[in-house]
């Protein structure tokens, strides 16, 4: 019994760690220490930025609250709610005709106004305009075809979780809604920092109207494609932390350089419009509710066209 006794404890007990091993473990505990102490330096050179250009502040916090908007569409999700295919295509055109909206009367008519009074003519600033336009969709388009993400819903609907393949495509659809929202928080500190702040807050409100949804929408399709609640949850309220940062590069950039206002406008609108067709449109006509999609659309540029006429 002894010996059987003996035989077990040495199955269970782990071997001591070799000096190569402890070596690695130090080096790894070393580089998480550098790499925190880095991020803390780093954020708090950007909280001194901050104060010193308040433009790139209230951008940031602009996109904060469009963060917080798409985590507070997450919040029916928890309570168990579902949403059906129909009303999902209805939010998903509300949300296209929001950014159209703000690409038109946000972005790029300001952009031409910057333009104009920069001194160029009505056919430079219409240039100017179209080629920052085209910019940005490309830089979407690269972004797109280059970086490894799953594509916006349809890549991960209809798996189930016990695919090992779908379990890596978790992170792969987290970049993809990094890339959905991107615009978005440029287009924030873009006219932060190079619109005035009326217009910029109508901006920023019609995007924080269009995140609720979006956050919702995509927490219930998280749902319905077979992730867990809390997961489901957790990935649509932090599809929105990248709206703050990419508020506070736009905002930086233009600060930097105010001459590349109309680049930034334009760049941003083409960003938002490439995201439109590519992503939203294109899922909410996928499932037979056109017609709820178009009417959820022309709502949301309504709505968005009403913000900015009237605030700004």
């Amino acid at each position: 019994m002894n010996g059987v006794h003996s035989t077990l404890a040495e199955k269970h007990s782990e071997p001591p760690l070799s000096s190569a091993s402890k070596k690695l473990t130090w080096r790894r505990l070393l580089g998480l220490a550098i790499a925190f102490t880095g991020f803390v330096v780093l954020v708090h050179q950007f909280w001194l930025y901050m104060g010193e250009h308040p433009p790139v502040a209230n951008a940031f916090m602009a996109g904060g609250v469009a963060a917080l908007a798409t985590a507070l569409g997450t919040l029916p999700v928890v309570f168990s709610q579902r949403l059906s295919e129909r009303t999902q295509d209805t939010l998903f055109g509300f949300g296209a005709g929001v950014m159209l909206a703000a690409c038109a009367f946000s972005l790029i008519i300001p952009g031409l106004a910057a333009a104009k009074t920069s001194g160029a003519g009505a056919w430079e600033a219409g240039g100017t305009m179209g080629a920052a336009i085209l910019l940005g969709g490309l830089a979407l388009l690269l972004m797109d075809r280059w970086l490894p993400h799953e594509h916006f819903i349809k890549g991960v609907e209809g798996r189930q979780l016990s695919d090992p393949r779908t379990l890596r495509r978790t992170w792969l659809f987290v970049f993809a809604i990094a890339l959905h929202n991107l615009p978005e928080g440029l287009a924030i500190g873009v006219a932060y920092a190079g619109t005035d702040a009326m217009r910029a807050g109508a901006l920023a409100m019609g995007i924080a109207i269009q995140d609720v949804p979006e956050g919702l929408v995509v927490a219930v399709a998280l749902l319905a494609a077979g992730y867990k609640r809390p997961l489901a949850v957790g990935l649509g309220m932090a599809s929105g932390l990248v709206e703050p940062i990419g508020a506070a590069l736009g905002a930086v950039a233009i600060s930097l350089a105010a001459n590349l206002l109309p680049w930034g406008l334009g760049f941003a609108a083409g960003a938002m419009l490439f995201v439109i067709s590519h992503e939203i449109i294109p899922e909410s006509h996928r499932k037979g509710h056109e017609v709820w999609a178009t009417g959820g659309l022309m709502i949301g540029f309504v709505l968005m066209m009403l913000l900015d006429t009237a605030l700004g």
